[in-house]
C-alpha cells in the first residue's frame, strides 16, 4: 500500500487529523467543525454515506467528536477506550464529546493483532489505556502515541508514561516509511527516524 491511498484530512482548530482510506476513516475530530469535515471528504469524491467504517485511535474528545456525523458507519475502538466511551467516562479526555449521545455509540472493540482494510492493529497504550497504531508494513498512523519531530504524545490525562515508553519503544522495531500522526504535519520517507527520536525523549 502507498501514502497515496491515504488521504490526510488536516486538524483544524482542535481537530485532530483525520485518514481517509477509501470507505474507512481514521478518527474524527472534535465534531464542532463538521462542514469543513465533510467538505475536505467530499472534496475527494466520498460522501458521509460512503463511510462504511469508523476507526478511533483512542477516546479522547478532539478524535471522536465528529463520530456521530456517521450514523451509518461502524465504530471501531480498542476494548479498553471503548468501555470508557460506553461509560461515557470523562477521566478529563471526551469532556465535549459526550454532548451528542450518539459519540458513545462503539460497534467493533479491537484487540491488539486485529485486521481492518490491511492494517494491522498495535496497541499502544500510553496516552490513553486503549490508544491504538494501524500499521499496513509501509504506514503508520500513530494515533497521539508519536508525532513528527520527535514528539509524543502526553499521559497525563487518562494515560501513564511507562506504559506510553513501551509503546513508542514497540514502534521503533517498525520499518515505518510514512508517519501519520494524530496532529500536525505526516511524514514521507524516513517515519522511522521520527519515531527514534521520540524514544529519545525518553
Amino acid at each position: 500500500m502507498s501514502s497515496n491511498s491515504i488521504l490526510f484530512i488536516p486538524g483544524y482548530n482542535m481537530d485532530s487529523n483525520c485518514y481517509l482510506i477509501d470507505d474507512m476513516l481514521v478518527d474524527t475530530g472534535t465534531g464542532l467543525n463538521a462542514e469543513n469535515l465533510l467538505s475536505r471528504i467530499e472534496s475527494h469524491g466520498v460522501k458521509r454515506e460512503d463511510i462504511s467504517l469508523i476507526v478511533n485511535t483512542h477516546c479522547h474528545f478532539d478524535h471522536i467528536g465528529g463520530n456521530y456525523l456517521f450514523e451509518d458507519a461502524d465504530i471501531a475502538v480498542h476494548e479498553i477506550d471503548a468501555m470508557s466511551m460506553r461509560n461515557r467516562d470523562d477521566l478529563g479526555t471526551s469532556m465535549n464529546a459526550f454532548e451528542n449521545p450518539l459519540n458513545s455509540r462503539v460497534d467493533i472493540d479491537l484487540k491488539d493483532g486485529d485486521t481492518l482494510r490491511g492494517f494491522k492493529v498495535i496497541h499502544t497504550p500510553g496516552h490513553t489505556g486503549g490508544g491504538i497504531c494501524l500499521w499496513d508494513g509501509v504506514n503508520l498512523i500513530s494515533g497521539d502515541t508519536v508525532f513528527s519531530h520527535g514528539g509524543v504524545g502526553r499521559w497525563d490525562i487518562g494515560g501513564n508514561f511507562d506504559d506510553l515508553k513501551n509503546s513508542v519503544y514497540k514502534l521503533t522495531q517498525l520499518d515505518v516509511v510514512n508517519l501519520f500522526p494524530g496532529h500536525g504535519p505526516i511524514v514521507e520517507g524516513n517515519g522511522k527516524e521520527h519515531i527514534k527520536a521520540s524514544y529519545s525523549q525518553f
